[in-house]
């Protein structure tokens, strides 16, 4: 991974791979991503608040300080959406069908999105589990338009982390 030369080399938004691959699919690569967005881990935060005994104010004469402690919560990952070209494939159509039937536990999938430097090594992977379809969300069409048809396929997220190497 990172060497002493290039430990801290800022790596690009660009240079990305996201593998996914997709139960019951004869297509070598289920997709060719051209965006990833929404990779979020969080906490939900917790405020408790307290009143002391101690004193405060101008004159000191006042008792019962407020005071806020922050902690955290429950550790969430929000939903990732993938975007990509519009293909023959009906993989990621499937899918989604799957999980409309009332499957979604047996079409939960895991991915990792591998970022890269620029001398095309691997620098930085991201594991998501437990992702299955929410949406699936074609572009718009126009016959004056001469840009590519783009899927969004927004995803649910169980886990969401960091892999070291």
């Amino acid at each position: 991974m990172a060497t002493e030369s290039n430990q801290y080399e800022i790596l690009s938004t660009a240079r990305f791979y996201l593998e996914l691959h997709l139960k019951g699919s004869d297509e070598r690569i289920d997709g060719y991503f051209m965006e990833c967005q929404g990779f979020k881990r969080s906490h939900d935060l917790i405020e408790h608040c307290e009143v002391t005994p101690g004193k405060w104010g101008k004159d000191g004469n006042s008792h019962g300080a407020v005071v806020r402690t922050k902690l955290p919560g429950n550790a969430k990952s929000d939903n990732i959406t993938l975007k990509n070209g519009l293909t023959i494939s009906t993989a990621f159509w499937d899918w989604l069908a799957a999980v409309e039937k009332g499957e979604w536990a047996k079409q939960k999938r895991d991915g990792d999105l591998t970022v890269y430097d620029q001398a095309a090594e691997e620098q930085a992977r991201f594991r998501f589990e437990g992702a299955w379809p929410v949406s699936y969300k074609l572009a718009d069409f126009s016959a004056s338009s001469s840009d590519l048809a783009i899927v969004d396929i927004e995803l649910a997220v169980d886990q969401f982390y960091r892999v070291t190497q």
